[in-house]
């Protein structure tokens, strides 16, 4: 494993993506810890608060494939840079948060868009570009795994901090966190990776569309919609659990811990099904990948339904959802370069996050009106459980071979 990656470079450029992501990732995965905190704090109600964090999965998708179209134009350090920036100050605002919508404006938009501008449509383009071809399969993999290891630092600190200093103080550290990532932008540019490895940055031998054309011809694309239609369905499932799963484990009488810790075994699981999925991108057909995922969740929730509530039960769950978790995401990315290159691959990959956040918002939305409306989230699991079978069967019939978008005329 990680043989491709031993080549001159390409270790670097690819840690140093994941350094980031885990940054990013690990803040913004651990936001549905300060629900409870916020809204004993300042008298908001779960739905208000619930409304700020769909907001926030809104705009985490839509910035995607902006940052992605920057990116690709002007490349990935100022739009990184900026990113982190963003979080950071977003992160400091929330402290001030008091109505729905200043909280809806801080920790909603701002934090959520850093976040997102400094995530995997900007970091996957970035390293695509700037190591081969036979790497890039592992490449996503792994820094794929740096999100996941992100939640897994962040969501246990977080809670520790929210215990220790409060949530004031605990969203502080975070925007510090934030800014500590910064050095590690320069390992992706591509003066860097041309020193690193003695040569210049990755040479597109096929003919490049403008790119206006190339997301044009994806939008119209009857495998761009399916795989589309799939990862919205893997947003609505990740925002839902990742927002209100702490709130489910508050109802069966657990504590706070056992939601910090099942959230950091989500991530930690995701470590390891992210490295495979990246390793199995290289072996076999990414839509067959992304059909078991999806399969596999639904019975897992199934599972979970059925049995009792316990802390052990809450964290065998995390873990079996974990490894499929982000794990989703190389073999996302890996049909969106098979079907259209990579030059334009922040951008059009940052549009199937979009659907992936579209599915987001209503994940994390929906589940506050259930709790309010039925008092538990009985609702959203047999939903969850549906959408999750439905993704599985609309990847089956994508065709993953090259479109006629690489053969047209530059």
């Amino acid at each position: 494993m990680f043989q491709s990656l031993r080549q001159p470079g390409v270790m670097v450029v690819t840690l140093a993506a994941a350094g980031i992501l885990m940054v990013t990732m690990g803040i913004r995965q651990s936001f549905g810890l300060f629900i409870a905190p916020i809204a004993e704090s300042t008298g908001l109600s779960i739905v208000s608060i619930s409304l700020a964090m769909a907001i926030g999965q809104l705009a985490w998708g839509a910035i995607q494939p902006v940052a992605g179209v920057y990116a690709d134009k002007y490349g990935p350090d100022k739009v990184l840079i900026a990113g982190l920036l963003i979080l950071a100050v977003g992160c400091a605002l929330t402290v001030f948060s008091s109505s729905t919508w200043s909280l809806t404006l801080s920790m909603g938009l701002i934090a959520n868009v850093g976040a997102g501008v400094a995530s995997f449509s900007a970091l996957m383009g970035a390293a695509a570009q700037r190591i081969p071809a036979n790497a890039r399969a592992e490449a996503s993999g792994l820094i794929n795994a740096g999100g996941s290891f992100g939640q897994f630092v962040f969501a246990p600190l977080a809670q520790k901090l929210i215990q220790a200093v409060g949530w004031m103080g605990s969203l502080g550290a975070l925007a510090v966190a934030s800014l500590l990532a910064l050095p590690l932008i320069r390992k992706l540019t591509p003066a860097a990776r041309a020193e690193q490895s003695g040569s210049a940055p990755t040479v597109h031998s096929a003919p490049v569309p403008a790119m206006g054309k190339a997301v044009m011809f994806a939008l119209k694309d009857r495998n761009f919609m399916l795989l589309n239609i799939g990862f919205f369905t893997c947003g609505f499932h990740i925002a839902f659990l990742v927002t209100h799963l702490p709130g489910e484990i508050d109802l069966c009488g657990l504590p706070p811990s056992v939601a910090s810790w099942s959230l950091a075994l989500i991530g930690l699981a995701n470590i390891f099904g992210s490295i495979v999925a990246g390793s199995c991108v290289a072996r076999y057909q990414s839509k067959y990948i992304l059909a078991w995922m999806y399969g596999s969740r639904a019975v897992l929730i199934l599972w979970y339904v059925l049995m009792p509530k316990t802390d052990w039960v809450f964290y065998a769950f995390a873990i079996g959802l974990g490894f499929t978790w982000l794990a989703t995401v190389p073999p996302t990315a890996g049909i969106v370069s098979k079907l259209y290159g990579t030059r334009y691959l922040a951008t059009l990959f940052g549009l199937t996050l979009l659907s992936h956040q579209v599915g987001a918002f209503f994940g994390a939305y929906l589940g506050g009106v259930a709790l309010v409306s039925f008092g538990d989230y009985g609702w959203m699991w047999w939903a969850d459980m549906a959408l999750a079978l439905i993704a599985a069967m609309v990847n089956l019939p994508i065709k993953e071979k090259a479109s006629a978008l690489l053969a047209a005329p530059t």
